[in-house]
């Protein structure tokens, strides 16, 4: 049905129905999102090369990312690199894929949550891993033997 509108002596037709565009929750993810509430650590180096760290607890994740929100107020910028590991007691937590339970994970800033009115700075950070295609199945397993790579 269409709705006719006036503007200065102009009659404008317009669509009552605007078109929607579906919630950013609904788009379809690369992997299963799970919820999950673990602690871990963000480290990352800054502009001046300084190196920085924050605590953070996972929201989500999944196989291949993760949201994360930091315990005090961070302001990391959209697309940077920094090293995600989960703390060694959240490691064993049922539902954490096998990639995150080895340590150390290079991520990616992909997406950052929105401002805090309090602070100015973001309430989380959504993460891509930057692991190997098909590396979240074939990850190894506790007690094999794996290479580190030291950042």
């Amino acid at each position: 049905m269409l709705h006719p509108t006036v503007f200065q002596g102009a009659q404008v037709i317009q669509p009552v129905a605007h078109s929607h565009r579906p919630p950013v929750s609904s788009r379809p993810r690369i992997g299963d999102r799970r919820k999950l509430c673990v602690q871990g650590r963000l480290t990352w180096r800054d502009a001046g090369g300084a190196l920085r760290f924050v605590s953070v607890v996972t929201r989500d994740v999944s196989d291949v990312d993760a949201f994360v929100e930091c315990q005090v107020p961070t302001s990391i910028p959209l697309y940077r690199l920094v090293h995600f590991q989960i703390e060694r007691t959240g490691r064993e937590s049922a539902g954490l894929p096998a990639v995150l339970q080895q340590g150390k994970v290079l991520s990616a800033v992909y997406r950052v949550g929105p401002y805090r009115a309090a602070t100015g700075t973001p309430q989380g950070y959504a993460l891509r891993l930057l692991i190997e295609p098909g590396a979240a199945a074939t990850a190894p397993r506790k007690g094999t033997n794996a290479f580190a790579v030291a950042n």
